[in-house]
Formats: C-alpha cells, sequence, structure tokens
C-alpha cells in the first residue's frame, strides 16, 4: 500500500462513524470523538482522565506552541474546542454533559448524566466531517438563514461572534493579516516552531498522529531533510500574504470570536464557541480556516480590536469561511495515548 493510501485509510478510520448504543456509555467514544476537535497547528494539547460519570480534560503543556501563543490561549481554546466535541457525543448516547473549567488544575471537568431527551444531532454527525481547509473557496454566498444560524451557532453566555462579510470588511481583514503574515514570517523562533509542527509527507505524518500534514493542504511528498531546506527558501512573508489575500478574497465572509472576559475559563468558552460554529458549518457543507494573524501578533491586536468597534471586549478567534471542496483530512494519535484512568 502506498503511503498516500495508508494516510487516508488512518485518517478515515479515525472517523468511522459511531456506533453508539442509546443509554450505554462508552467513554473511549467520547475521547475519540472529542480529540477529533481543532487545535493550534494540530498539536493536540489535551489528556483526558476518566473517572465515574465524568470526564475531565486536562492540558498537555509539553505540546504548548510558545512563540505563536505565549500565554496558552490557543492551547485553552483548544480543549473548549475539545469539550464541545464530547457533548455532542455524549447526547448522541443519551447523555447530557455539564462543563465547568476547573481553575484549581486548569482542567474541563465534563459530567455526565442520563438523559431520555438527549439524541443525536446533525451537529453530532459533523464531528467526524469538520476540518480546516486552507486552500481557496468559490467564492459564493452563503443564503442568509444559513449566515443566521453560523451568527447564533457561535454565541454562548460570554462569547459573541462578529461577521464580516462585505468586500470592504474583508479588505480590512486582509491588511491586518498582511501585517500578520510579515510579523510572524520574519520572526525566527515562529518560523522554527512552525516547521517542527509540519509533517513533510505520509510517514511522517502517520508516525507522529499529529502536526499540520502537507497532504491536507495539496503539498507534496518530500524527505523532511529536503523539505526543511527548501521550505526556508518558499515560505516567505510577501508569499503566504498573497495567498492568505487571495483565499479571504475567495470566501464568503470571516466570523470573530469575541469574549468579555480573557482569561483561561474565557479561553475555552471561545474555543467551545468556535467548534460549534465549525460543526454548524460543517453540517451545511461549509468549509472554514483558521486566519489569527492580527490575534497572535501582540502590538496588532489592540489595532484589530479597535477597527472591530469592541469595548472592552477581547478577540480571541477569527475564521474564513465559504463553499468549496473538501481537503484530506489531518491525523490524530492514539486514544490510548490521551488517555489517564483513575
Amino acid at each position: 500500500m502506498a503511503l498516500t493510501d495508508e494516510y487516508d485509510k488512518t485518517a478515515s478510520d479515525i472517523r468511522r462513524p459511531g456506533s453508539e448504543q442509546v443509554g450505554v456509555l462508552d467513554v473511549r467514544e467520547l475521547i475519540r470523538h472529542a480529540t477529533l476537535a481543532s487545535s493550534s497547528h494540530n498539536t493536540q494539547p489535551w489528556k483526558f482522565r476518566i473517572q465515574q460519570d465524568s470526564i475531565t480534560i486536562l492540558p498537555d503543556f509539553s505540546r504548548r506552541c510558545p512563540a505563536v501563543d505565549p500565554d496558552d490561549s490557543h492551547l485553552f481554546k483548544s480543549l473548549g474546542c475539545a469539550a464541545e466535541n464530547l457533548v455532542h457525543a455524549a447526547a448522541a448516547q443519551g447523555f447530557s454533559a455539564d462543563v465547568r473549567f476547573d481553575p484549581g488544575e486548569d482542567g474541563v471537568i465534563v459530567l455526565l448524566n442520563r438523559d431520555a431527551s438527549a439524541r443525536a444531532t446533525n451537529l453530532y454527525q459533523a464531528i467526524t466531517k469538520r476540518q480546516c481547509v486552507k486552500t481557496a473557496y468559490d467564492g459564493t454566498p452563503l443564503v442568509a438563514p444559513e449566515l443566521e444560524m453560523l451568527e447564533k451557532a457561535g454565541e454562548r453566555q460570554n462569547v459573541r461572534t462578529i461577521m464580516l462579510l462585505s468586500e470592504a470588511q474583508k479588505d480590512a481583514v486582509i491588511d491586518y493579516v498582511t501585517r500578520g503574515d510579515f510579523a510572524q514570517l520574519t520572526d525566527r523562533a515562529f518560523r522554527d516552531e512552525l516547521v517542527s509542527w509540519i509533517r513533510f509527507n505520509p510517514g511522517e505524518a502517520i508516525r507522529t498522529g499529529d502536526g499540520l500534514s502537507g497532504r491536507t493542504s495539496g503539498q507534496p511528498a518530500l524527505p523532511t531533510w529536503l523539505a526543511k531546506w527548501i521550505i526556508g527558501l518558499v515560505l516567505t512573508p510577501k508569499g503566504q500574504a498573497e495567498t492568505d489575500a487571495k483565499n479571504i478574497r475567495s470566501s464568503a465572509g470571516v466570523a470573530v470570536f469575541v469574549s468579555n472576559h480573557n482569561d483561561k475559563a474565557a479561553w475555552v468558552e471561545a474555543g467551545r464557541a468556535y467548534e460549534h460554529f465549525a460543526l454548524q458549518a460543517a453540517s451545511f457543507n461549509v468549509r472554514t480556516a483558521f486566519i489569527n494573524q492580527p490575534i497572535e501578533v501582540r502590538p496588532l491586536r489592540p489595532q484589530f480590536e479597535s477597527w472591530l468597534g469592541l469595548d472592552g471586549e477581547h478577540v480571541q478567534l477569527m475564521v474564513r469561511f465559504g463553499h468549496g471542496p473538501m481537503a484530506p483530512f489531518s491525523l490524530r494519535r492514539p486514544i490510548d495515548d490521551v488517555i489517564i484512568v483513575n
């Protein structure tokens, strides 16, 4: 079997449909669905501690990205993404899930209770289909009901979604993303960290089960030693900015997630809001991809917040969305690697 075929089979196996029996709690299936959540650079910075009637999602700081995420805000948003998936997976098994952030151990506690009204939804079905598609979309707009449902999906008690749909708004986003690209890709620490998470061929991606696989973005498979030499020549601020501008213009719109607070609990909530949005988009056959540069580059963030007209709110995440083809899926680590049994 060719490595590309093995890669695609591995990705497909990870996303196999669930075989839930309502009222029977299968925690491994819950965790499998949780691990299909989004994470920065596909680092999968989580551990799952199983206890009676609860699962605690704990941060795995060994997988943090200090250059792009020095305060670990993206890491905690990833925990929120995993928690949101777990909520919908639990409902498919006939359980409600109460999600709470525990500041004592920086964990997200998910309490599970049998619930006769809980059932599988279209968002549960979308868990295995959600992906970040980083290529260009087809430029067609979404219809008003879809936009309304997406905006509502990204709302939580302390989080709301700002939808940017006009060409003028997208042009302004492009300006901020371009400035972010130049700041990040002229930073040696950022470049080194990014390259360390790129998986340049299917074999490397299968071996690690994590990271940014070139297979997902249509890049040719190369030996790692050769790819690391070439990428220093081809990954330029100008080239990346041009690609990002093209991709944003091809999108139906941009969604920005903002919160009332800016602490770990708020980051978890922002992650849940984004994941809910992304699942709703996937259920519409709509693609999403992060464009977080104006948030990650600290000097740009207050300027971007000012342009958005925020007053006391904090920008947390930004994605573009639109219609387009699906891409090969990213991989995940084995379930046993992320489970803690107490």
